[in-house]
């Protein structure tokens, strides 16, 4: 549901079947399933969340409204989605449990970089990092969507690398990206993460996975396992009834 000013530059949309509120942009990137599958694939038994390249919040924000004892920190570099994801903490009644912290991801956890999120603090790490290949898409004209969906080769491991330095001994890191990345995840994870769970999410049960879900935990070296997909809609169009528990519901997805 959308609800908005003719002449205003953002919407006001409700996810999760109700439970999220969101003002977000009307134009440039927008809210879409990706966060909502990434917030849904992290474990409810972590306690301290840190959302990296939050935009408006959706992500770190359905988190906490899954995980009700959880706080959070949303890390977004854009100044304008940084103030909208603030809005969003005051427009769900979040802003208690969360802090919204303007900077650059590449930087977090540095002795040169921002207090907040503090190093090795956070036994969770929740991302959806920008994931076009400059070198294989046209850039957006819009600015902010290009920020969000294009990436060089080395963001991925730069983002990985930031969230090591946040996060503490056993704490979890979970992401969203492309099928034609993994090589380059099991990469940046290799080292630093270890017993990383991947889970394929299909638009349909007879279409390729067209996203991983991948989740890892800081300083172990178990082997890699793939867990069963997650298909979102039936051949007509009908959304399974695993996505609607995710997507509508707020459930959990594929927790261990």
């Amino acid at each position: 549901m959308t609800t908005d000013a003719p002449a205003s530059s953002t919407t006001t949309d409700s996810v999760l079947g109700g439970r999220l509120t969101l003002r977000q942009q009307r134009a440039g990137h927008r809210v879409g399933h990706d966060a909502l599958l990434l917030a849904a694939f992290a474990p409810a038994d972590r306690r301290r969340m840190v959302d990296l390249g939050a935009g408006v919040g959706s992500c770190g924000l359905a988190f906490l409204t899954r995980v009700p004892e959880a706080t959070g920190v949303l890390v977004e570099i854009a100044p304008e989605l940084a103030d909208l994801a603030r809005d969003n903490a005051a427009l769900n009644d979040l802003s208690a449990r969360v802090e919204v912290a303007a900077g650059d991801v590449t930087r977090l956890g540095r002795p040169s970089g921002p207090d907040v999120p503090q190093a090795g603090a956070a036994d969770l790490v929740l991302t959806n990092p920008p994931f076009n290949d400059m070198a294989q898409h046209r850039i957006s004209p819009d600015e902010a969507r290009a920020r969000a969906h294009m990436a060089d080769g080395a963001l991925l491991d730069e983002w990985v690398r930031a969230a090591d330095r946040c996060l503490a001994a056993r704490g979890v890191l979970c992401l969203i990206h492309r099928p034609q990345a993994l090589a380059a995840i099991l990469a940046a994870l290799d080292g630093r993460f270890g017993a990383v769970e991947i889970l394929p999410v299909y638009p349909r049960a007879d279409r390729p996975a067209v996203r991983l879900l991948v989740r890892a935990v800081k300083g172990r070296r178990t082997s890699p396992a793939l867990l069963p997909g997650l298909v979102l809609t039936d051949a007509d169009g009908t959304p399974t009834a695993a996505a609607d528990a995710v997507l509508r519901q707020g459930k959990g997805l594929a927790q261990a």
